[in-house]
């Protein structure tokens, strides 16, 4: 029996694996318990690493520290993948307001744990632990210590004690504001749902078929090419229908209209009324129609499964010369997107391509189409990114009247080299392709093995701190986390109508807590709040490193 009380009460690599896995498996299964319809989620890992860590199940601290690291790394780089496509739009829509109310936030923690200083008489030093627990904000407090050693030459344990005490209620403070928001506005989701689908801009721009009536005299007689040149328009003719001799064809670029030519057109919402304006009257005509007129004409959709395709253009393969074919939609994250010429293809699009049965076996033979080749996964890729990521946040940024180097971190440098990897990777020839399931496994487990290191690491003098004083440190945290996100979560919401989905994101990304993200797309039911987050977390990952290193900066006497 000796060498199972070793694997529980020693060390060594079996001894961490098995407190892991115990740990996690046990929080998760108390995530899916729900209190008043009410659940935690993953956050429960977290209480039962505290709850183990009391007890004495501990792990060697360079080892605890790595998996905190890896694991933070592991679930950011997943979201920045995930959101990065949609990440400089969501930004151009809103992002400024967005980083404004984040910046408040930020703003509105420093002054309450500055006035909680003052009243209470806790050390400065103490309160910016306190304060970095409370916003959950690793690099804060990680930015605090190394400040304080530069003043003072010693290390002050109150600042990690600090962060400690104040980090699982703040955790729970964020999600609880999340919450109270909801029932305070009396949110119905299927409304949010259909609020954000009609102000997305995304939805403007999905592609959409609509069939016309050659009537402008002053096309008759043009090809396509040049009524593309005369609209300047993002559309595709997919289909046309010759009125004088009644032929169905797969148009080309030198296809000539004429009066009574009926055409079936992909374009989006917001070019519609131009075309139909130029070209002619829209007509009722659906895509069965269009198919029951020439059985020799079928559409495909067909995903791009070479890596050689990725990062070219539409135009640039000449399908429609050398094979005959019109792509006339690019699915892309389930979104359909106009089949540009000048769009630029990514491993993992589905295209609708119509042509005959021929052809189009011809085209998957060109782009692929093997599913098998798209379930393995591109480390590479993942790997460069992670590498980037590292050296990105391990950047020292210097700044006048402030001694101590600022960086974004392990969590803000693989963040942003995900979301710009993931936008831009493909036209550099980079496959940056993850199934959804393969990214949503690689954020649990990061985000599991962060909360499971978090809660070990606090649980030794959890019990012990909170009885002899530390106790009040939990009220000052729960203070500085609810009230910013209360005052501007209202305000955000009253004032500038923001989404309930986005701002759950907002939330989550101004106190950089990842728990509290996976608990808002846990409950959105989308990818909403992601986008939210990754769009306010760079700068607020900035700003809460700079706050709490100028707040020892300026106050510590």
């Amino acid at each position: 029996m000796q060498w199972l009380i070793d694997l529980f009460a020693g060390t060594g690599i079996a001894h961490s694996v098995l407190v892991f896995a115990l740990v996690i498996s046990i929080g998760i299964m108390l995530g899916k318990v729900k209190i008043f319809g009410i659940s935690l989620g993953t956050t429960w890992i977290l209480f039962t690493g505290i709850f183990f860590g009391h007890f004495g199940l501990q792990i060697e601290e360079p080892v605890l520290h790595f998996m905190k690291e890896f694991g933070l790394i592991l679930f950011v780089y997943s979201i920045g993948m995930q959101v990065g496509p949609s990440f400089f739009s969501s930004f151009k829509q809103g992002g400024i307001t967005l980083n404004l109310l984040a910046a408040s936030i930020v703003l509105i923690g420093a002054v309450t744990a500055f006035v909680l200083h003052l009243v209470t008489g806790t050390p400065i030093s103490t309160m910016v632990g306190i304060m970095s627990g409370a916003v959950t904000n690793t690099p804060g407090l990680g930015a605090a210590q190394q400040t304080y050693f530069d003043i003072t030459g010693t290390n002050d344990p109150s600042i990690a004690m600090g962060y400690a005490v104040a980090y699982p209620l703040g955790v729970v403070g964020i999600i609880l504001t999340i919450i109270l928001i909801r029932v305070i506005f009396k949110v119905n989701f299927e409304h949010e749902n259909k609020s954000f689908q009609s102000s997305d801009n995304s939805k403007l721009n999905e592609a959409q078929m609509f069939s016309l009536q050659v009537l402008n005299p002053a096309i008759f007689g043009k090809s396509i090419e040049d009524i593309n040149k005369l609209i300047e328009k993002k559309f595709v003719v997919s289909r046309v229908l010759h009125a004088q001799t009644g032929k169905l064809v797969v148009p080309q670029p030198e296809t000539v209209l004429c009066e009574n030519d009926k055409l079936l057109v992909v374009s989006n919402l917001k070019n519609i009324d131009t075309i139909e304006a130029l070209i002619g009257k829209r007509i009722d005509m659906d895509r069965s129609d269009w198919d029951k007129l020439d059985s020799q004409l079928v559409s495909r959709r067909i995903s791009i499964t070479k890596s050689e395709i990725n990062g070219r253009t539409i135009g640039s393969l000449r399908l429609r010369s050398l094979y005959g074919v019109n792509i006339t939609r690019v699915n892309r994250a389930g979104i359909d997107l106009i089949a540009d010429a000048r769009l630029p293809l990514q491993l993992g699009d589905r295209v609708t391509v119509v042509g005959s049965e021929e052809a189009i076996a011809n085209v998957e033979k060109v782009l692929g189409n093997s599913l098998k080749r798209l379930r393995e996964p591109n480390l590479i890729s993942i790997f460069i990114g992670i590498a980037l990521g590292v050296l990105l946040g391990s950047v020292p940024f210097m700044f006048p009247g402030i001694p101590q180097p600022v960086k974004l971190g392990l969590a803000g440098g693989p963040l942003i080299v995900a979301i710009l990897i993931s936008k831009f990777g493909p036209k550099y020839k980079l496959v940056t392709y993850t199934t959804m399931s393969a990214n949503l496994m690689l954020r649990e487990i990061g985000i599991a093995l962060f909360l499971a290191c978090v809660g070990l690491g606090a649980g030794e003098g959890f019990v012990d701190t909170v009885v002899n004083g530390g106790y009040r440190w939990i009220g000052y945290g729960m203070i500085i986390t609810v009230v910013p996100l209360l005052i501007v979560g209202i305000i955000a919401r009253k004032v500038f109508k923001i989404n309930y989905f986005t701002l759950m994101g907002l939330i989550a990304g101004s106190m950089t807590d990842p728990p509290a993200l996976s608990f808002a797309n846990q409950t959105a039911g989308n990818d909403i709040p992601a986008v939210g987050y990754a769009t306010v977390y760079p700068l607020t990952m900035f700003l809460r490193v700079i706050t709490a290193q100028l707040m020892l900066l300026l106050f510590l006497s």
